[in-house]
């Protein structure tokens, strides 16, 4: 691992490392590598772990979970429910809390928040928002947020429940070709929110008949053979107006990602637009409905 990575402010006195270390890539991993790979994290100033009881059938958050046991105060964790109602997201909660060996996460997500339908229901008398907020009343979580993957949806969100956070993604492939991003951004500036960042080093969607080399990815990502264009994309996410991002969830990338970090400087608004352009070929796994 290299050197410790920078750490942005996210609320309050807390500082995330630019970097984080997403529960999907402990899927598949032997218990003993994943407690190396935590143990290295943190010595390399890695403080922000996303995680979720779902992921591989609850396989990432327990192997997570023992890992983090010896670095519990020296993390910050966030963890997730797809639960929409209040009753399924405290029970969703407390199952995390066991995977993780914790009496409580720093940030609880409403998952994957996709459609006017999801908002109704997170909203809804009973629904999962008046869960988190007891969640946060109880003293099991420090911060509520969301992680989102369409823009209309995480306006809503934003405006109807007061979030600290959004997960979403940042991507200049999205940017360039799907016109998707930005706007929920400066939404989350406005309104005080902060921004993390998913899917920096996605390429585009898989083509038909196309080898998936990374079965952890459902979008085809920037591999290690393309180091210069994981550097350019990464540092063109970690440019943006955001506290950190969360790489894809595999080893090999997840290390590249945090090695590069390791040198990271912003890029300028010359050297963006240019990567910009470069995506004209390229279809984005998101784009503006």
């Amino acid at each position: 691992m290299p050197r410790t990575l920078a750490r942005r402010p996210f609320r309050d006195d807390v500082e995330l490392s630019i970097v984080g270390l997403g529960v999907i890539t402990a899927i598949g991993m032997e218990q003993s590598d994943v407690d190396a790979l935590v143990t290295e994290s943190v010595e390399a100033g890695v403080n922000y772990i996303d995680t979720g009881p779902r992921y591989g059938d609850g396989e990432g958050q327990q192997k997570l979970g023992l890992a983090l046991r010896p670095h519990r105060d020296n993390v910050f964790i966030a963890c997730k429910t797809g639960r929409r109602d209040a009753e399924g997201a405290l029970e969703e909660l407390e199952l995390s809390l066991e995977m993780l060996h914790t009496d409580h996460v720093d940030l609880y997500q409403l998952h994957g928040v996709s459609s006017r339908e999801d908002v109704e229901q997170i909203l809804a008398p009973g629904g999962a928002a008046e869960g988190f907020l007891t969640a946060r009343d109880q003293g099991k979580t420090r911060y509520v947020g969301l992680s989102a993957h369409d823009e209309d949806a995480a306006i809503a969100i934003m405006d109807g429940f007061p979030c600290d956070s959004i997960l979403f993604p940042t991507n200049f492939a999205c940017f360039a070709q799907g016109d998707f991003g930005p706007r929920v951004i400066e939404h989350a500036a406005s309104r005080n929110v902060a921004r993390l960042a998913l899917k920096a080093l996605a390429y585009r969607t898989w083509r038909e008949g196309e080898e998936r080399t990374h079965p952890k990815a459902w979008y085809r990502p920037i591999t290690s053979d393309q180091r210069e264009l994981a550097r350019r994309a990464l540092y063109f996410t970690l440019s943006q107006d955001i506290t950190a991002a969360i790489p894809p969830g595999d080893e090999q990338s997840y290390r590249m990602a945090v090695e590069l970090a390791a040198d990271f400087e912003p890029m300028s608004e010359a050297d963006q637009q240019a990567l910009l352009d470069s995506a004209a070929d390229l279809e984005p796994i998101f784009a503006r409905a």
